[in-house]
């Protein structure tokens, strides 16, 4: 089964599967290959229920590695090759219950005052005020502005599981992303790439690469002092959040900006401030006065 990768491709795209999960679930596919050095569709249930016991037991694959794994090799068997088997209704992974990284606002403005080049600091800003994926980011476009009066908002597309959004826009990153803007005005791109000459920016058919701005948020953050543990560009979106949460923003609202399906995903961030349960101490003790 030579073309076993187009077919896959071809399923995920009509399943409506975004372009990163298509990625994670034909390399999942592919190492279960290249593990039994043949083509998946030559490979037994036996060896398919060993494969897995190996990655668990043997290599000790995290709960969420085994769980990619096993989505996209389920995917790949059911729907592409059609095999109805035992194996593939018992997969499972357990549940990782990690708390986030987050940073407080004074170690984000900390951080974003430390990077040094233009291109970089407007898209960091931009990822965390408006608490953007990296992605997300990367891909925003000029007409993708709403600057209306009221209310300036982003329309957020290729969000992830190829959902839309709308998220508020500041006032204060509308005024750098016009600022920045001037420097290239490129007709289509907020963040295009600059090319080897950094003159490249104006007529750039592609965005600025990932790699550029996560080494420079790696920089930016070693030089304001941080050194908290799995701080990246991820965690500016974490902290846009908890930092709405603290100010008093309903949860369902950020549920909305953030572009959660469930209420539980968004749930997570209560575990990640004091406030809440700082505000309950001084209401209870205003109930409570005089008994």
């Amino acid at each position: 089964m030579t073309n076993w990768y187009e077919n896959t491709t071809k399923a995920l795209q009509l399943n409506g599967k975004g372009e990163r999960t298509q990625q994670a679930y034909t390399r999942a596919v592919r190492m279960l290959s290249e593990f039994y050095r043949k083509t998946p569709d030559r490979i037994s249930e036996e060896e398919l229920q060993e494969y897995f016991l190996h990655r668990k037991n043997v290599n000790k694959w995290s709960p969420n590695t085994m769980r990619i794994c096993y989505c996209g090799i389920r995917f790949f068997f059911e729907n592409v090759l059609k095999r109805d088997w035992h194996i593939l209704g018992l997969l499972r992974a357990q549940n990782e219950r990690r708390l986030p990284a987050v940073l407080s606002r004074e170690e984000v403005r900390s951080i974003l005052a430390c990077v040094k080049t233009p291109q970089n600091h407007a898209f960091l800003t931009t990822a965390y005020s408006c608490g953007l994926r990296l992605q997300e980011a990367m891909y925003l476009e000029v007409s993708d502005i709403d600057s209306a009066p009221e209310p300036m908002m982003i329309h957020v597309h290729r969000g992830k599981g190829a959902k839309d959004r709308y998220v508020p826009l500041p006032h204060a990153t509308l005024d750098l992303l016009r600022r920045y803007w001037a420097t290239h005005r490129n007709p289509r791109l907020l963040f295009p790439a600059l090319g080897r000459n950094g003159k490249g920016a104006k007529d750039a058919p592609t965005p600025m690469a990932k790699s550029s701005v996560q080494g420079a948020f790696r920089h930016a953050k070693f030089e304001a002092g941080i050194r908290k543990k799995s701080v990246s560009v991820h965690t500016l979106r974490h902290s846009y959040a908890t930092h709405l949460l603290e100010a008093g923003v309903n949860l369902r609202v950020i549920q909305r900006y953030m572009g959660h399906t469930r209420l539980e995903t968004t749930m997570v961030y209560l575990h990640l401030t004091q406030k809440g349960q700082e505000d309950a101490f001084k209401l209870i003790d205003q109930v409570m006065e005089g008994l």
